[in-house]
């Protein structure tokens, strides 16, 4: 019989190897929609590790948003745009030690903050969801829109605002660009657009019957 904790170890180590290889696979790879399916695997591992860690709600939301659709849009704008492989990839080795040095930096970084935290945390309770004999998803639900109801509020009103924002930025008069007016396009009259003729059909003076070729018996 195999010990729970000793098989929930070994699925993380096996999905964040999975994680680590796909997410090297998205930078290294040179077909644009091989590299784009390696990331729909970075993403779904990823979701893999929150269900572990009883983040279901996370889990599924990185799965139905961007596995479900942000990459398939990614995955469809790929495969129809012609990209050039060499000009992107020109300079790349070049610029592959730089790169090395920096990402080993950023992770000593990481691993010497989390080292840091870690000896100063202090031992958290029960799983308040577990506590309330809920899902992870439903106490969250519950949290965000009581507990958390305003501060929920106040977000989204400040991407409403970022969308708006960005929509009237776009919107600007540019010479030599034709805008589409909704207001004329709406008010438009079958009648005004397509005038139907009616014409008698005529033969082109120069189409004369073939003379019909005599036969000898």
């Amino acid at each position: 019989m195999i010990d729970p904790q000793v098989f929930q170890l070994v699925c993380f180590y096996a999905f964040a190897a999975v994680t680590v290889l796909a997410a090297l696979s998205v930078v290294t790879l040179r077909n644009s929609v091989h590299a784009v399916l390696a990331l729909v695997l970075t993403f779904f591992s990823t979701a893999c590790l929150w269900l572990l860690a009883e983040a279901e709600f996370l889990a599924i939301a990185l799965i139905v948003v961007y596995v479900g659709a942000v990459m398939v849009l990614f995955l469809f704008v790929v495969m129809m745009l012609d990209i050039d492989q060499e000009q992107l990839r020109e300079g790349f080795m070049k610029y592959l030690p730089v790169g090395l040095i920096v990402a080993v930096v950023m992770l000593v970084e990481m691993l010497c903050l989390i080292g840091v935290r870690a000896m100063n945390a202090q031992t958290m309770g029960q799983n308040p969801a577990t506590a309330a004999g809920v899902s992870n998803t439903a106490w969250l639900g519950q949290a965000l829109y009581t507990q958390y109801l305003l501060p929920f509020e106040v977000a989204a009103l400040i991407l409403t605002v970022g969308v708006v924002a960005a929509v009237a930025l776009t919107l600007r008069q540019r010479t030599g660009v034709r805008h589409q007016q909704a207001s004329e396009q709406v008010a438009v009259n079958a009648r005004d657009r397509v005038r139907i003729v009616k014409m008698a059909a005529e033969r082109p003076a120069d189409s004369q019957p073939a003379p019909a070729q005599e036969t000898k018996p």
